[in-house]
């Protein structure tokens, strides 16, 4: 029998499974080949509505789903927390010792939010990255009833790159409905010369920003919160007062990568950028390849690619982790096409006032968002009331 693990039950690894599960269900069926999913909850949670938890406008019980019931009847799941990948045993071991062998392993095990990482952070500064914290965003912007807003980004690379965007349009029109609007300033903080890091998407999105009044701060890395003067400072020697503090905290892959050594210590495991493959050591500057794990996959948030760390990506990627992972156990070499990832990303920019924009982009072509309307607001409404029914299951 070849096993097959997938570590982590969010949108790459469910879908990994269920597009296994399908390609392979005659050698599944004669107990050839087994499929597991290793998920430290069993709860498959979509983890975009979190930032609508803060808009007031979802709950989280519609959020999360048991896993096993996204999974195809073939696929194995356990749950446990993964410990440690070793790679020369091809072993993973679990929480109380449990260890798992496998022949192929997909790590999928996502990224991990460390508010911790900046004194104060806990205290004084909002996020949307939990439903937790989302709910406490909620009810201090209840309560607010005018003053500075301060919104920034206090690490990268971090999870959905348009949310803190979207975040501050959305808390815009929200104070603008509330007749709030003009009693709050509103400032935007970013590490980099300007609001986004695709050029292409800042020209679209800085407009914005003009037109609603918020005032863009470049160049702002966060380091430290003084929680007594109820001031955010930057490496940079900036300083912004703020009332209400709404901050991306730092982020980085999972702990168990880089205990294993397969990750630096920022957690994002070395990726090939075509096949998915985890490389011992990042590609040389003159453009050599280092050598590559050929069983071990990731995708999504787990990887380095110069890509949006999103359910999107990890969606685009999936197929082509399938239909290489199917190949070698037929012993045969992959569909060209089908096992190449191109990085292909699409996902909606919401802009507020029920309006959004998309972003389709791949390694060649960046992306050329259209003109914010409602068509694109009213389509990612759409894709998350249908997500559960479509794209763990691979059936977009």
């Amino acid at each position: 029998m070849q096993r097959i693990i997938i570590l982590g039950g969010g949108v790459g690894g469910t879908l990994v499974a269920n597009l296994l599960a399908r390609k392979l269900h005659a050698e599944i069926d004669r107990g050839r080949v087994a499929v597991t999913v290793v998920d430290a909850t069993g709860d498959h949670v979509y983890q975009p509505g979190f930032m609508y938890i803060a808009m007031g406008a979802e709950r989280e019980q519609s959020l999360r789903r048991a896993e096993r019931g996204l999974l195809d009847r073939r696929v194995e799941l356990v749950v446990g927390d993964i410990v440690r990948i070793d790679e020369s045993r091809r072993a993973v071991e679990l929480g109380e010792g449990t260890r798992l062998i496998y022949d192929y392993l997909v790590v999928a095990t996502g990224s991990r939010i460390l508010p911790e990482a900046i004194a104060h952070f806990n205290e004084e500064a909002h996020h949307f990255y939990t439903p937790d914290a989302a709910r406490r965003l909620r009810r201090a912007l209840d309560a607010f009833t005018g003053g500075r807003i301060v919104i920034g980004i206090a690490g990268m690379p971090y999870k959905c790159p348009p949310a803190p965007l979207e975040v501050a349009f959305l808390i815009d029109s929200e104070l603008r409905d509330r007749h709030l609007r003009d009693r709050t300033e509103m400032h935007f903080c970013s590490p980099i010369g300007r609001v986004f890091t695709i050029e292409s998407v800042s020209e679209m999105a800085t407009p914005v920003f003009v037109e609603k009044g918020i005032e863009v701060h470049t160049f702002f890395n966060v380091d430290e919160i003084d929680p007594e003067q109820k001031l955010v400072r930057s490496l940079e020697g900036e300083e912004l007062p703020y009332d209400l503090l709404i901050l991306v905290p730092p982020h980085k892959g999972a702990q168990c990568v880089i205990d294993s050594g397969l990750a630096p210590s920022s957690g994002w495991l070395p990726t090939d950028r075509e096949t998915l493959q985890v490389k011992t050591a990042p590609d040389a500057p003159d453009g050599t390849k280092a050598p590559r794990f050929p069983n071990v996959y990731a995708l999504g948030d787990a990887t380095d690619l110069p890509l949006s760390k999103a359910g999107s990506t990890a969606h685009f990627e999936a197929p082509v982790v399938a239909e290489r992972i199917a190949a070698q156990v037929r012993g045969v070499e992959p569909e060209a096409t089908a096992g190449t990832y191109t990085g292909k990303v699409m996902c909606f920019f919401e802009i507020g006032g029920g309006k959004a924009t998309v972003l389709q982009f791949d390694y060649n072509h960046p992306p050329r968002p259209p003109k914010p309307n409602r068509f694109w607001h009213l389509g990612k409404i759409v894709f998350n009331k249908t997500y559960w029914h479509t794209v763990p299951k691979g059936r977009v």
